[in-house]
């Protein structure tokens, strides 16, 4: 009677690398993964420049990363997810963080599902769901917490009810630029476009938004306050 190779060779463990600004985050996962015979930790880092430069030199199966973190300070997990992309396109991304918000989700999932994981921070209380995480990543998969889910169901909704519904992509950047304060001129010029063309999509958008009436210059604040209400910080 003969064994299959696969029944009798140890399976492969999964290469993780951990990064967070969070010294307690740090050793949790540290502490919760170094007893995973599933997982290999092989770096664990406290910004994004750390992160990159050990997917470098581990070249992990999985980064698990936190979103807000230096230098950057902001979106930095996000940001690093998206480089590794295109650096190291086989790296799969599990994004840990405090906040449910959609921009952060939309952003992370921008390009793709694939290889894409996230999920809040209270979710690695569960030992299993974290491995269970990983280990999806790892093979291609992507796993969003239901949570996240129900952020993005809303904010797909708030979108659909919004008065800028209507306008195309490209009346939603010069809506942006009105938001900025610029003028005609400053948009045409930072958009490379003819003031003639401005002025056609300016017009479009004040009639999309119902500002037809008001005098020009309020109709500018009344968008812009419109678009500023919407967007995300």
């Amino acid at each position: 009677m003969t064994n299959d190779a696969s029944d009798t060779q140890p399976r492969e463990r999964i290469r993780v690398v951990v990064a967070d600004d969070s010294y307690l985050v740090r050793e949790s996962l540290t502490v919760m993964l170094a007893a995973e015979p599933e997982v290999e930790l092989v770096a664990v880092c406290s910004d994004g420049k750390e992160l990159e430069a050990a997917v470098a030199a581990e070249r992990p199966a999985v980064v698990i990363v936190d979103i807000r973190m230096p230098p950057s300070g902001a979106d930095e997990g996000v940001r690093v997810a998206n480089r590794l992309r295109v650096s190291h396109p086989d790296t799969g991304v599990l994004v840990l963080s405090q906040y449910a918000e959609a921009a952060y989700a939309l952003a992370l999932l921008d390009a793709g599902s694939a290889r894409r994981a996230y999920l809040l921070k209270e979710r690695i209380r569960d030992k299993g769901e974290l491995i269970r995480a990983i280990t999806t990543v790892a093979r291609g998969g992507s796993v969003i917490d239901p949570e996240i889910v129900d952020v993005l169901i809303e904010a797909r909704a708030r979108v659909a009810r919004s008065p800028l519904a209507e306008l195309t992509p490209r009346e939603r950047q010069l809506l942006g630029e009105i938001a900025e304060g610029k003028s005609n001129a400053a948009i045409a010029e930072s958009l490379v476009l003819s003031k003639r063309a401005v002025e056609k999509h300016v017009n479009a958008i004040f009639s999309k938004l119902n500002l037809r009436d008001a005098q020009d210059v309020s109709r500018r604040v009344k968008a812009a306050l419109l678009y500023l209400a919407e967007e995300p910080d």
